[in-house]
């Protein structure tokens, strides 16, 4: 069966807590999870399957540190992923304005130049509204593995 790589930015360890949740969930249903909490190019090239990105915000709308090496390379060697799926859950704080959930609209826009075909919206979780965001992000996460599973492509 096809393994769903959960692509985590994380700082102070939300996004992480968070995307093992969802990994949990999805397992349970019977899609496969691997929870990447340092991904490497190298972890997504020469694979198939969905891709999820869970993460965090940090200052300004970037993309957290353990997540940004993955994001440059990714904007660097744009390796083609034509019709490869993926989502993308992201934390934020929306008392920061325009750079609200800023990490996950720059890790939306480097997987579309590859190629790859996003899956339902963006899963938006602000800080301000919710306390525990795997309650908002597990069911998501669900829908989200039904909505690519059933694509006009089916599963990879």
């Amino acid at each position: 069966m096809t393994v769903i790589r959960l692509l985590v930015g994380s700082v102070y360890g939300g996004a992480l807590m968070t995307a093992r949740a969802v990994a949990r969930a999805l397992e349970a249903e019977g899609h496969p999870a691997i929870v990447l909490e340092n991904p490497e190019l190298a972890d997504v090239a020469g694979t198939e399957g969905p891709l999820l990105v869970c993460t965090s915000t940090t200052g300004q709308g970037e993309v957290p540190p353990n997540l940004l090496p993955f994001y440059l390379d990714l904007r660097d060697q744009l390796p083609q992923q034509p019709g490869r799926p993926f989502g993308v859950v992201v934390l934020g704080d929306s008392s920061y304005g325009d750079t609200f959930c800023g990490a996950g609209n720059l890790m939306e826009e480097a997987l579309l130049e590859t190629g790859a075909r996003k899956c339902g919206q963006t899963l938006t979780i602000d800080a301000l509204e919710v306390l525990e965001p795997e309650q908002e992000a597990v069911p998501w996460a669900l829908e989200w593995a039904s909505t690519w599973a059933s694509g006009p492509t089916g599963q990879p």
